[in-house]
Order: structure tokens, then sequence, then C-alpha cells
């Protein structure tokens, strides 16, 4: 199955910054992982000509006013989306599922 939008680039961004941490040739990366070096070196430049991703804005909030927003949750992180969306990610979420959530509503912003 082919993997389409943005759980595309997420898949590759992620991919690339493996390899980049691997201090492996992405030829032997890909020989590694059974991946096409072409295939890879393609989207490895089509992403470095895409730029840095933005950052995100981070906004802190003390420890007595987050114990008492999470009442009742473990230590939690709340994802703001522009539209104003969020999602609060617990201890133990799939990160996959995670991915797929935020690509889905990435692509209706």
């Amino acid at each position: 199955m082919r993997i389409r939008g943005p759980e595309a680039w997420t898949k590759w961004r992620e991919l690339v910054a493996e390899q980049e941490r691997s201090g492996q040739s992405a030829a032997a990366f890909c020989r590694a992982r059974g991946l096409s070096p072409t295939h890879f070196l393609a989207w490895k430049k089509r992403l470095i000509l895409a730029g840095p991703q933005p950052f995100v804005e981070v906004h802190l909030v003390d420890a007595g006013r987050a114990t008492q927003a999470a009442a009742g949750h473990g230590p939690a992180i709340e994802i703001r989306l522009p539209t104003g969306r969020s999602l609060l990610v617990e201890p133990g979420f799939d990160p996959n599922h995670l991915r797929a959530l935020l690509a889905v509503l990435e692509s209706r912003v």
C-alpha cells in the first residue's frame, strides 16, 4: 500500500532523520532497511527544498495549575492546533496513531 499526503511526508522526514542520526551512508541505511536509495535520496532532496518545519509555540504552565488541569490523568501534553482544536496526549500513547491523527487534522487546516 502506498502512503500519500501528510503521512508520506512524516514517514520520509522520520527516515531521513534516522539516517542522519545513524551515521550510515544513505546507501548503507537503505540497504539495511530494504529501501530504494534513489527513492530515499529523492525524498531527502524534496525535504531539504521544502525547508525547515515551522517552530511550534509552547506555553509552560506552573506545576500547580497543570496538576489541577490534568486531574484524573497522568502527566499529559496538550497539543493545540492553529484551528483551535486540541489533543490531550497521555503517557502510553501510540505514536503511529498520533501521527495519523495529526496528519488528518493538519490536512483540514
